[in-house]
């Protein structure tokens, strides 16, 4: 009857397993039907008068650490030395017959209904979906890789085909001229865009041709008589006259052309046929051939009509997550690739997951205004908060609640970025004025930059470690970023300029002049070897941080890569947005780079020359400027999302291609 350890380890099963899982609304009443039912079996303990003292006396001494700190068992302790406790004022409730039923009668209907509305899990249905996702991509790598070796050898038969034997070819005495009008002839007129003709084929005798392949002629006439002129010689002397000057000519032939084709290859990678030309047959020569510069083979060479070099990445899908009503300010993916934190101009943030299906797991509404977000490194459970008002909160996105909230600076309340440095251990925190408004109007008219700082606090003791120097002057830093071992910090300012942090010294190791206007993002590079920055002048540049100041290479952006980003509307309507979240990010091998554009994603490879970007893949889908991205390559395939003013974010799957 009075089994104390099978009623905890019970108790402790249902929590385990159900009561767990409730939302956060119901936590208070799952507390007060446990201290109810621990003072139900309390006041049990008393009615039965032989196991009173004992019992009673084992309940508080088994629990006194767990409940002397709560204040609604303070009074509780007393009860074990009370003559007569059914007297007293402060415990005869508990032993009325009605209290023991209206406590009875509650615990049952709040089980029931949490029985009967218990989520069912269903792990046959995800494995046999996982199963066929992946049997699925397992099939389509296959055809895929078919696909790539037959276009490849497409490409290599067209090159062949099309290269214009000499003149001299056609002028060799007993080379037979009516066996190589003969093999010209026999070429259908659309061989520039016929994929399924072969190479060999089409030097085979027409006798060897299947039905289907034969080309046709206007009048009915035979291919011999459409390209000699002449009729048939009587008794099918065609198919049989001339079958060893036939075999010769084609030895020769193929000869020759495979020779014109080595001897093309080395001049020439990118070959381009007009339109024109290959609707009327004609073959362009060599030498009047036209294409753009190996370098510049890529993604506008193929939208032009010509041979583009093989893509990088695969777009296997895209999914949209529409869960914002507002512009996107700020979207990131935690440090294992699991889930997605998105922060709107509304200051609502959304948590949700996209493996295996798109999910949300948490929605954030704040009273004051929300400005930046950083995932933590060590819990990467852990979301940094920065607002409007001075203040940055540490949210724990599996309880869903609120860990800390910490005060930065009254004078500065604006935080503008969040950096988690690779340890966990602490945080860099850039603080600015209220000065500049968000329009784009506003921020330049301003004669000088806002004011900032940069601080960096304990994670651990949540307090203020110390406030770097900045100089000349302080001034707001818009962007903020560690390298892989947390030894170095760089930073963009609204002033132009970056400045390199020595972490373990804390101190600036040096400072330049980047941009003419603001720094609106900037990384590392693969190697951190160099950094890369975008600013308001709209230049994406790289930057040697071993010799100060000095460019490796320079690309000019469009505006709707680097902002500020306008939407337009009905009746006039326009939204003007300043860039505040990561307009660019890198691959995992730090080769391309994902920026922003007016219609989506675009993937640039990264180059050692001019340009310094080389346009690769649109990744398309929106129908917003699109404002943010990141990369994520902490699965087998690669993730982007891109983020808009229209509050959509778009989730792109890569599959790489191997070299």
């Amino acid at each position: 009857i009075f089994d104390l350890c099978g009623l905890k380890e019970y108790w402790l099963y249902l929590d385990r397993r159900l009561l767990c899982r409730l939302e956060d609304v119901y936590r208070s009443t799952v507390l007060k039907l446990r201290t109810s039912l621990y003072r139900y079996y309390v006041i049990h303990t008393i009615q039965v008068t032989s196991y009173r003292d004992a019992k009673t006396q084992e309940f508080f001494q088994k629990q006194a650490s767990e409940l002397q700190s709560q204040v609604e068992w303070r009074d509780w302790f007393i009860l074990p030395f009370i003559p007569a406790p059914e007297q007293n004022p402060a415990f005869s409730p508990y032993f009325s017959r009605q209290w023991a039923d209206t406590f009875l009668v509650s615990l049952h209907n709040f089980l029931s209904v949490l029985f009967q509305c218990m989520h069912i899990l269903h792990f046959d249905a995800e494995v046999q979906k996982t199963t066929s996702l992946t049997e699925e991509n397992e099939r389509l790598c296959q055809l895929l890789f078919a696909l790539q070796m037959e276009s490849r050898d497409q490409r290599e038969v067209d090159e062949m085909v099309h290269h214009r034997l000499p003149i001299y070819v056609q002028n060799m005495d007993r080379l037979g001229d009516t066996d190589l009008d003969l093999v010209l002839s026999q070429r259908p007129v659309g061989t520039a865009t016929t994929p399924s003709r072969n190479f060999f084929s089409t030097f085979l005798p027409q006798g060897r041709r299947t039905p289907g392949k034969l080309p046709l002629f206007a009048g009915g006439s035979s291919p011999i008589q459409a390209s000699v002129g002449r009729k048939d010689p009587p008794g099918g002397q065609v198919r049989g006259a001339f079958p060893s000057m036939i075999n010769t000519s084609l030895l020769c032939v193929m000869l020759l052309v495979i020779a014109r084709t080595v001897l093309s290859s080395m001049s020439s990678c990118c070959l381009q046929i007009p339109e024109r030309r290959a609707e009327t047959g004609e073959v362009e020569p060599l030498a009047e051939t036209s294409g753009e510069p190996p370098e510049l083979c890529s993604y506008g060479a193929a939208e032009g009509g010509g041979l583009s070099t093989e893509q990088p990445f695969i777009k296997l899908s895209q999914e949209e997550y529409g869960e914002h009503h507002s512009s996107i300010m700020h979207c990131r993916v935690d440090c294992s690739g699991r889930r997605v934190a998105s922060l709107d101009v509304d200051g609502v943030i959304k948590v949700w997951s996209f493996n295996p299906i798109m999910q949300t797991k948490a929605t954030i509404m704040s009273k004051s205004p929300l400005l930046s977000l950083e995932w933590a490194t060590k819990p990467d459970r852990l979301l940094l908060l920065g607002s409007g008002v001075g203040t940055v909160r540490l949210y724990d996105t599996d309880a869903k609640k609120n860990l800390y909230e910490m005060n930065i600076d009254e004078t500065h309340p604006r935080i503008l970025s969040l950096a988690c440095s690779p340890s966990g251990s602490s945080f860099v925190c850039s603080a600015a004025a209220v000065s500049r408004s968000g329009s784009v109007d506003s921020a330049a008219q301003l004669p000088i930059p806002v004011s900032g700082q940069l601080l960096l606090w304990d994670t651990k003791t949540v307090k203020q470690q110390l406030q770097f120097s900045l100089e000349p002057e302080p001034v707001a830093i818009n962007c903020t970023a560690f390298n892989h071992n947390g030894n170095l910090l760089v930073t963009g300012a609204a002033d132009g300029v970056i400045r390199l942090f020595d972490m373990q010294r804390y101190e600036s190791a040096m400072s330049w002049r980047a941009h003419d206007g603001e720094v609106y993002s900037v990384e590392f590079s693969y190697d951190e070897n160099t950094v890369f920055s975008i600013g308001e002048d709209g230049k994406f540049i790289q930057w040697n941080i071993h010799r100060c100041g000095v460019k490796q290479s320079e690309q000019v952006l469009p505006q709707d890569a680097t902002g500020p980003f306008m939407l337009s509307g009905y009746s006039g309507y326009k939204q003007v947005q300043v860039p505040r979240g990561r307009l660019f990010a890198f691959d995992s091998e730090g080769q391309h780079v994902l920026t922003c554009s007016s219609s989506g994603g675009l993937i640039y490879r990264l180059t050692n020359g001019e340009p310094a970007l080389e346009s690769m893949l649109p990744l398309g889908g929106h129908k917003a400027p699109v404002v943010t991205v990141d990369w994520c390559s902490a699965v087998d395939c690669g993730t982007c999302l891109t983020a808009s003013m229209d509050g959509k974010i778009k989730l792109s799957t890569l599959l790489a291609q191997s070299c």
